[in-house]
C-alpha cells in the first residue's frame, strides 16, 4: 500500500509555431500553457494511503492523461509524482508496482480468461520466501514433463497453487468463475472488462488505477460491480485512483473527489461536500442530475429580487456579511432540481410554464422556463402535469447557493 503525492505537475504538448513546427519538449512557460500546450496545470493531490480517490470531470479535462502518467504512460513536463517514498517521473511502468485497468479491455487474445488473470501474477518478482523447496531447475522439470498429463497427475508448484487460490478468489467476487476456460473473443464486451478488473485485482499492488472500468456494462451489472469493487478494495486496503465521467460512480465510490476543468482541480472534497458546498458554478452543475438551476436575481437587502419583481426571495440575516458588497448587483441563484416542490402562486415561488416531463415512476422531472431562464424540477408523481400547464415551485429555504457572475465562485452555500 502506498500514498500517491502530485507536487505542482504540469503536463504539456509542443505547442505549434506555423505549419508543421513544434517547440521541443522544455518545461512550457505559463504563456506557453495559456496558448493551449497545456493539458494539465499545477495539479496539487495527496492521495492517501488505502484512500478510493475519484477523479471526475468532462471529456477532455485531463482525468485520463493524470492517471497515464501514475502508470508511466505518459511523461511529465514538469513536478514531481511520488507513490510511497519514491519519485516515480523516471521509472518505466513495471517498476511501479501499480496496476491498471483501461477501458478498452487490453486482454491478450490467445490466453484464456485464466491466464490472462494468471499473467501478471506469473511475471511478478519472486521473494524468497514465495520461492518452492525443490531446486528451481528440478521445478522447472517436473512442470514441463509433466504439463501433458491429465490434470491430476502434473506437478504444480506451491506459487501456482498460491495464483489458483488468488485467482479463484477473484472470479469469485467478479462473477467469472464460469468463463475462466474461454477466450477473450468468447465473451460479451461487460464480460471481457470484469476479466480486465480481475486481471488488475489479483496482483494485488501498491497502486489500482481505474481508467473508466464500468463504461461497458449494463445498468443492472454496473451497479453490482461498483459495489463489488468498493467492497473489495476496502478489504483489500489498496490505494484506488479511478476515472469517471459518470458522476454517480464518484459520489458512490469515492472516499473523496476531485472534480477537474481544463487541466485543474476545480475541487477537492468528500461527495456530500462537493454535492453541499461546491465552490464554484462548475462544480455546482457538474455535481447533481439533473444539473444544478441558475436564476439571475438583483440583491436588495434583505431579499434577492429576480429582476421583473415577480419573484422575491427572502435570505434572511444569515446572508447580510456574505453579500454586504453585492447590493443592487446581479448575482446568480442556484436550486437544485430536488430542493423545488409544487407549491401555490406566491411571490416567493416560481411560476414556470411546463415544457417537457420526465416521468419514472416515484417521481417526475419537470422542465420550463421562468422568464427565459430554463429551470427543471424533480417533484411527486402524485399530482400529474401535462405540457402547457403552469405550476408554480417553492424553493427549499435551508437548500440554495448564490454565485458570483463574473468569477463563478461561491458567494455563499446553505
Amino acid at each position: 500500500m502506498a500514498q500517491v503525492v502530485f507536487d505542482n505537475v504540469y503536463k504539456s504538448y509542443p505547442v505549434r509555431v506555423g505549419s508543421g513546427n513544434t517547440k521541443m519538449s522544455q518545461p512550457p512557460s505559463l504563456s506557453e500553457q495559456d496558448r493551449g500546450g497545456a493539458v494539465l496545470r499545477s495539479i496539487n493531490l495527496r492521495i492517501q494511503d488505502g484512500e478510493f480517490m475519484v477523479l471526475v470531470g468532462p471529456s477532455g479535462c485531463g482525468k485520463s492523461t493524470l492517471l497515464r502518467m501514475i502508470a508511466g504512460l505518459e511523461d511529465v513536463t514538469g513536478g514531481t509524482i511520488s507513490v510511497g517514498d519514491r519519485v516515480v517521473n523516471h521509472l518505466p511502468p513495471k517498476d511501479r508496482d501499480i496496476a491498471m485497468v483501461f477501458q478498452s479491455y487490453a486482454l491478450y487474445p490467445h490466453l484464456t480468461v485464466y491466464d490472462n488473470l494468471a499473467f501478471g501474477l506469473r511475471r511478478a518478482t519472486v521473494k524468497m520466501h514465495e520461492k518452492g523447496t525443490l531446486p528451481q531447475g528440478l521445478e522447472t522439470w517436473l512442470v514441463e514433463t509433466s504439463r501433458l498429463l491429465p490434470r491430476r497427475f502434473r506437478y504444480i508448484t506451491p506459487r501456482e497453487k498460491d495464483i489458483d487460490r488468488q485467482i479463484k478468489l477473484v472470479a469469485q467476487s467478479l462473477q467469472i468463475e464460469d468463463l475462466l476456460n474461454r477466450l477473450p473473443k468468447q465473451l460479451s464486451g461487460g464480460q471481457m472488462q470484469r476479466v480486465a478488473l480481475g486481471r488488475a485485482m489479483a496482483r494485488n499492488p501498491q497502486v489500482f488505477l481505474m481508467d473508466e472500468p464500468l463504461s461497458n456494462l449494463d445498468a443492472k451489472l454496473r451497479a453490482e460491480t461498483r459495489s463489488e469493487i468498493v467492497k473489495l478494495q476496502r478489504k483489500l486496503g489498496t490505494t484506488t485512483v479511478y476515472v469517471t465521467h459518470d458522476q454517480t460512480e464518484a459520489m458512490t465510490m469515492g472516499d473523496r473527489i476531485a472534480v477537474l476543468n481544463n487541466g485543474q482541480i476545480q475541487q477537492l472534497a468528500t461527495p456530500l461536500e462537493l454535492y453541499n458546498r461546491p465552490v464554484n458554478r462548475f462544480v455546482a452543475q457538474f455535481i447533481g442530475s439533473p444539473p444544478m438551476n441558475f436564476i439571475p436575481v438583483q440583491v436588495r437587502s434583505p431579499l434577492l429580487i429576480q429582476g421583473s419583481g415577480d419573484f422575491r426571495m427572502t435570505l434572511g440575516e444569515s446572508w447580510e456579511t456574505a453579500l454586504s458588497g453585492y447590493d443592487g448587483q446581479w448575482v446568480d441563484l442556484g436550486i437544485r432540481p430536488e430542493h423545488l416542490t409544487r407549491s401555490v402562486p406566491a411571490p416567493k415561488n416560481l411560476p414556470i410554464t411546463v415544457e417537457l416531463t420526465e416521468a419514472l415512476g416515484s417521481e417526475t422531472y419537470v422542465y420550463g422556463s421562468f422568464e427565459g431562464t430554463p429551470i427543471v424540477a424533480k417533484i411527486d408523481s402524485d399530482r400529474p402535469v401535462k405540457v402547457g400547464d403552469q405550476i408554480w415551485l417553492a424553493v427549499n429555504a435551508e437548500k440554495h447557493h448564490v454565485f458570483d457572475p463574473a468569477t463563478g465562485l461561491a458567494i455563499r452555500s446553505m
